[in-house]
């Protein structure tokens, strides 16, 4: 009797443990309830390319976020199927080909004929796979791919790299931590995506623009209102006078080198500006100006250069286009005849304008030798040491392009140049900021610190 109660009560607390562990396996994997109202728009005020999804929240203790996916386009979906067939059509055809070359092996045939001979069947059962790959959604059913995972606290998802004009459907799935997912919750429309006239993520960059054009406006009403502006003196350019008058002194000419690049070049435009200075002033001192050059097109634009230079000197009648003239195209032929041509009239001073390569040494070296007055101007970083060293003057990077303005002295010319160091001092202040925040958020680990280095990067400089 004791034997039989004992037992019972063992059975029964045995389906009591059973039942208990069913009921606590069904409660960990109930699924959560998918989100309603799942709706989506396309981003106002953007470049395009990006579509919001939104949802009501899930009301689960449990929920550790949602899936977001969007529809796979027509195109997208001919990829994905012919990748498919492939990979589909491909298994089988291995798949063939081991198994013929088994039976082949085992009836006798060599292994490396086996396989060679186990190619035809390879080939067959992979067309006739090809033949009956059939897609694994049904004709008409969306097909969805996981466009990202959104917080659990989160209701919106912006999905970006879309194409424009091109209709998506969306659809938002929930998930637990117990890896429970939701169904699918879908758009009941699709949603496409444009880009807006003005894009509000530029908007930063776009009052920077303007701030630095007002700037240059700014001064320059100031210079054409007549107060003078301070620009720093730059020796290479305020020495131009001094070399022309020596050659004038001397009895010698002027050599004036406009580099080696074609009018395409901004190096080789900068030179011919400061050319069109060079020649007005030999005009006034009546000496001579010999331009050589290794670009024809360089050739017609520093003949019309030192054309005017003359005319609006009132020495029109001394212009001689003979002496800007066209050598070659080679580097070293050029250089070869230049340096032949200076070692044996001797100019008085020699202007070296515009791109140099390899030859800035060997003409700075001949002029250097023959005694002569030299001034250099390049944008080139790997040629300005070698102008340095043997130059009498060097005019480098930012003071080359802002020769012309100085020399002119024309309002508008001084008014821009003023403006755009204004530019320059806005955008290092914003570089020193910048690595500041930046030192001080990688010590303190401020997300508020870090979130304005973000700013900085993303938006001002758009990295």
């Amino acid at each position: 009797m004791n034997g039989s109660t004992g037992s019972l009560r063992h059975r029964m607390a045995t389906s009591l443990c059973g039942l208990a562990v069913v009921v606590s396996a069904g409660t960990a994997l109930a699924a959560p309830p998918a989100p309603t109202d799942v709706r989506a728009a396309d981003v106002g005020f953007d470049a395009g390319s990006r579509i919001r999804v939104e949802w009501n929240a899930v009301a689960d203790s449990n929920l550790a976020g949602y899936s977001v996916f969007r529809s796979l386009t027509p195109g997208e979906i001919a990829a994905a199927d012919r990748d498919s067939r492939v990979a589909f059509a491909t298994a089988a055809s291995e798949a063939a080909r081991k198994a013929r070359a088994a039976e082949l092996v085992a009836e006798g045939v060599a292994p490396e004929d086996a396989d060679r001979q186990a190619e035809q069947a390879a080939v067959e059962a992979g067309a006739a796979a090809s033949r009956e790959w059939r897609p694994e959604t049904a004709e008409g059913e969306i097909r969805w791919t996981l466009a990202g995972v959104a917080d659990p606290v989160d209701t919106t998802f912006d999905v970006d790299k879309l194409e424009d004009a091109e209709a998506y459907s969306f659809g938002v799935q929930a998930f637990d931590r117990d890896g429970a997912k939701s169904p699918i919750a879908a758009t009941t429309a699709p949603a496409s995506s444009e880009a807006s006239a003005f894009d509000a993520k530029r908007l930063p960059l776009f009052l920077m623009l303007a701030l630095l054009c007002g700037t240059v406006l700014l001064f320059i009403s100031i210079a054409r209102r007549g107060k003078p502006l301070k620009i720093r003196t730059i020796a290479g350019l305020a020495a131009v006078e001094e070399a022309v008058g020596r050659a004038t002194e001397m009895g010698r000419s002027v050599l004036y080198i406009n580099g080696i690049q074609d009018m395409d070049d901004l190096q080789t435009v900068a030179g011919v500006n400061i050319l069109g200075r060079v020649a007005k002033i030999a005009a006034e001192y009546d000496a001579r100006v010999e331009v050589p050059t290794s670009r024809s097109l360089v050739m017609t634009a520093a003949r019309e250069t030192v054309q005017g230079s003359y005319l609006s000197a009132g020495r029109s009648d001394n212009y001689n286009p003979d002496l800007i003239y066209y050598v070659t195209d080679e580097q070293f032929g050029f250089v070869a005849y230049v340096s032949g041509m200076m070692v044996r009239e001797k100019p008085a001073a020699c202007f070296y304008m515009g791109a140099f390569f390899a030859e800035s040494l060997i003409l700075a070296e001949t002029g250097n030798s023959i005694g002569a007055i030299q001034i250099a101007g390049t944008a080139m970083p790997s040629q300005l040491p070698f102008f340095v060293a043997a130059c009498d003057y060097t005019l480098i990077g930012e003071e080359f392009f802002a020769a012309s303005a100085y020399l002119s002295g024309q309002p508008d010319q001084l008014g821009s140049l003023k403006g755009q160091d204004m530019g320059k001092l806005l955008v290092g202040a914003i570089l020193l900021i910048g690595v500041a925040m930046a030192t001080v958020a990688a010590v303190t680990n401020s997300e508020t610190i870090s979130a304005g280095v973000s700013f900085l990067k993303n938006t001002l400089l758009g990295t």
